[in-house]
């Protein structure tokens, strides 16, 4: 005898949905992303994704955890086993040239390249704190290295955070552009150069 008894529905998998919207923000930025896109990335309703994550922006926030925690850990490792600002550093910049051109994900880097061309107010700002808050480490670590001598006292520290800083979000843009692996690694070389001498 057939029942009218109804299979239980797949369970919903966060990571992956995650993952996917990580993707499509990663390809297009956060305002040319839109609903319609998410939901045919991740594969449910558009009522399942408000219930599941709320709505875009907090979908989005979710994202960037997720990138931040995979993908630019990088920095953080760098620092924690890296004994100067030179070697950290430099380390990042060639990390970034891999990292920003591996073919398994979209080029650059997300915190990076959503925030183009956003009109909101509250994603523009979260992204610009992440890339600050990276920024004021790079200052942090390069002052540390000044007050023991491994760096000259006359150092402008701000200043060659800034310009690392500047380093790297350019060849986040030039990886979209289509620069491979080893010419960004050549930049990171050659950005090195400009390094104070001890």
């Amino acid at each position: 005898m057939v029942t009218g008894q109804r299979g239980r529905p797949r369970s919903f998998d966060r990571d992956a949905a995650l993952d996917k919207a990580m993707t499509a923000f990663w390809e297009r930025g956060y305002e040319a992303t839109s609903i319609a896109d998410l939901t045919a990335s991740i594969g449910i309703g558009a009522p399942s994704l408000y219930a599941a994550f709320g709505d875009k922006r907090k979908l989005f926030g979710e994202v960037v955890a997720v990138y931040g925690s995979r993908y630019a850990d990088f920095v953080g490792v760098a620092f924690a086993e890296e004994p100067t600002a030179r070697a950290a550093l430099g380390r990042i910049l060639r990390e970034a040239a891999e990292i920003y051109t591996d073919p398994a994900h979209p080029p650059g880097c997300m915190v990076i390249s959503a925030a183009v061309n956003t009109t909101s107010d509250e994603v523009a700002e979260a992204l610009r704190e992440r890339r600050n808050a990276n920024l004021e480490l790079f200052e942090s670590r390069i002052r540390a290295d000044v007050a023991t001598g491994a760096l000259p006292a006359d150092t402008d520290a701000r200043a060659l955070a800034r310009y690392v800083g500047a380093v790297l979000q350019g060849m986040s843009q030039q990886s979209r552009d289509g620069a491979s692996r080893e010419e960004l690694a050549a930049v990171a070389e050659r950005a090195l150069l400009a390094w104070p001498a001890s």
